[in-house]
């Protein structure tokens, strides 16, 4: 092989990630009805769900659906607008069933929204808050989350419309704009010293004791390990206010800082 083709650039480079990979456990199985809650998860969160990657965990089902099922969610998950891309890890029937369709395994989406020693906790599903009404907990002062530890990623650049930023395996601090169309992400908290006018989605990864806090509160959409809020219309408390966004339970709750 001569020098020349020796030093010739690679043409590509792969690397693991998974943000930005949704969820969908299938608790009972119903195609109908998941198409009509799919369709109703779109039509409340287009941003986040649109053309999203869909990882589908069968784990929670009481018998696997046949290959020919499998591939009728999958139909269904794409008639939605979304995007499948594989099956969990679950009981060696599913890899079973994951080979003879040829799909890719994902092992962290299993656990995503399990709590340790927490067994009922592990079965709950993901709830849409209503939005943007607020429940009178959101009124409370929350408790301060555990800071140990804790990486951080700063970003000192405005997050310009059609960008995403992530911060793996800590936290994200922005120290300027995050614009309208923009993408915030962090597997920790959130911290946002300027407008958030885009989606700040924090926990990422599972974490349900991150939050989000940001200087001017203009968000299209915030979520914490999972769960969501979408705002076309803010309430005008919360408008351009500083504020935080945390989890009680299942809530994703607001209240302003300060």
């Amino acid at each position: 092989m001569s020098d020349s083709a020796q030093s010739i650039e690679p043409v590509s480079e792969l690397k693991s990630g998974q943000v930005g990979v949704a969820n969908l456990r299938l608790k009972r199985f119903d195609a109908e009805a998941l198409s009509d809650e799919l369709a109703a998860r779109l039509t409340s969160a287009p941003q986040l769900f649109l053309h999203a990657p869909v990882i589908l965990d069968l784990s929670h089902l009481p018998a696997l659906p046949d290959r020919d099922q499998v591939r009728d969610l999958f139909e269904r998950i794409r008639g939605a607008g979304m995007l499948p891309v594989g099956l969990s890890y679950g009981t060696t029937e599913n890899e079973e069933l994951a080979r003879s369709l040829d799909l890719p395994l994902f092992a962290k989406f299993r656990t995503a929204f399990e709590r340790s020693g927490d067994p009922v906790a592990a079965a709950a599903p993901v709830v849409v808050a209503d939005a943007p009404a607020r429940s009178a907990a959101s009124q409370s002062t929350p408790p301060p989350p555990s800071r140990a530890n804790v990486l951080s990623l700063h970003h000192d650049n405005p997050v310009r419309s059609g960008q995403q930023v992530y911060a793996r395996d800590g936290d994200l601090v922005v120290t300027k704009l995050v614009a309208n169309g923009a993408e915030v992400i962090a597997d920790g908290s959130i911290h946002v010293y300027g407008a958030l006018r885009g989606r700040a989605l924090a926990g990422a990864q599972g974490n349900e004791s991150a939050r989000i806090y940001c200087q001017e509160f203009h968000a299209e959409l915030v979520s914490i390990a999972g769960q969501y809020r979408v705002f076309e219309d803010l309430p005008e408390d919360l408008r351009g206010k500083p504020v935080q966004a945390w989890l009680e339970g299942e809530k994703l709750l607001l209240a302003r800082l300060g």
